[in-house]
């Protein structure tokens, strides 16, 4: 058995900021990984939707094999043959004039932050210093200093003050809490078309559309997280079109890597992105050649609406049989397309004993506050190895 001695080496020579499942993976294909020791499991974690597309999907290796044989770095101090290609696919993808990559999700959501408020002190006109961004409860962003300055999940926030001013937190899916907070110096609402972390929690029906409304009149930004619902996640493109709704800028990341390289992107409008000026906002690596290539690729595969169509369907039967188990150990289910909040009844286990059950079942998965553990396969799952994880979770939970 080489899994104990390779966790007993994790933990010895790494900062416990994780407390991972003690599965060590070593290959994976698809919807499936195998472990240091031979055994396979379904994942259902898919990477944090990172790996939307599954792992190593050909095509998108094939992307990544391609560049590594020509040019991997540049800096964005010179133009390279892969960037406006990528910029352009990804700005028609969103149906906006401008992109701006990144690498992480949270710098998507720090250019994010910078741009709307650069904005509202040249376009709106507030006052220097003065901007304020409207941000839900439950929310995540991130984990850098600004962003944690606006959580409320004490895990993610504790004992890393000084706090970043100028956010205004309230509860998530309440559209008169929104529209009491938005005031003279409101430059954004920041706001995730589900909030993954707290629980796969969908908002009310009509709740962005008057969000949209508001902004609109008010003449402040909405500005949607799509980092993780978006790209395909839950059965379209992004996650706020089931409200029919578009957003002022798209904060990108995840899967636009295709779990390959980290990649991130802004996408907005000229009257938006057009307030940045060179030497105002960068990354070394942002948009590099690498990440341009593979980011393309998912901009092409995403560009016919398969996945979408497929996490549509799957989804479907995905949430039909987690619905079938309320009831007989689960007491709700959330979600849209592939993915899913499912809260245990506390009664019989936490969360985090109920991922470790469904490893034992050949099923990774991931807790998140309480109870509540969070399903998010591949978009390339198929119905026998979703009927299979429905099957692994019914399996530890008592008999029907």
């Amino acid at each position: 058995m080489r899994t104990p001695g390779a966790l007993a080496d994790a933990e010895r020579w790494t900062a416990h900021n994780y407390h991972p499942l003690p599965v060590v993976i070593t290959d994976a294909e698809g919807a499936w990984v195998t472990d240091v020791d031979g055994h396979r499991y379904l994942d259902f974690l898919a990477g944090y939707s990172a790996l939307n597309f599954g792992h190593r999907h050909p095509s998108l290796i094939a992307a990544a094999h391609a560049q590594l044989d020509r040019l991997t770095l540049t800096s964005r101090a010179f133009v390279h043959d892969q960037f406006a290609t990528f910029c352009r696919g990804l700005a028609e993808l969103c149906g906006k004039d401008l992109v701006l990559p990144m690498n992480t999700g949270a710098e998507a959501v720090e250019t994010g932050i910078k741009v709307a408020r650069k904005w509202g002190y040249q376009v709106k006109g507030v006052p220097d210093g003065q901007a304020e961004i409207v941000v839900a409860g439950g929310n995540f962003h991130g984990r850098t200093t600004t962003i944690i300055s606006f959580s409320t999940d004490e895990d993610a926030r504790a004992d890393f003050g000084p706090y970043t001013p100028g956010f205004k937190i309230v509860p998530y899916g309440d559209l008169a809490a929104i529209t009491d907070a938005v005031g003279p110096n409101t430059v954004a609402v920041l706001l995730e078309p589900i909030q993954g972390e707290a629980g796969v929690l969908v908002p009310p029906a009509g709740y962005f559309a008057g969000v949209r409304e508001l902004c609109t009149t008010e003449n402040v930004l909405l500005i949607a997280d799509e980092i993780q619902s978006g790209l395909g996640r839950t059965g379209k493109t992004f996650a706020i079109e089931h409200e029919g709704v578009v957003p002022d800028m798209f904060l990108l990341g995840k899967a636009l890597g295709g779990g390959i390289v980290p990649v991130s992107a802004v996408a907005a409008d000229r009257a938006v992105l057009g307030v940045l000026k060179p030497g105002e906002h960068g990354s070394t690596f942002g948009g590099n050649p690498l990440a341009c290539a593979v980011g393309s690729k998912v901009v092409r595969l995403l560009s016919t609406g398969e996945f979408q169509q497929r996490s549509a369907q799957l989804g479907t039967r995905l949430h039909e049989g987690l619905t079938a188990l309320i009831g007989h150990g689960v007491v709700a289910v959330r979600g849209r397309g592939l993915w899913a909040g499912v809260d245990i009844d506390p009664a019989l286990m936490t969360g985090r004993q109920a991922v470790e059950r469904l490893a034992e079942q050949g099923i990774l998965a991931k807790d998140t506050h309480g109870s509540t553990i969070r399903l998010a396969p591949p978009l390339v799952v198929t119905e026998a190895e979703v009927d299979q994880a429905l099957a692994g979770l019914a399996a530890i939970l008592p008999g029907k």
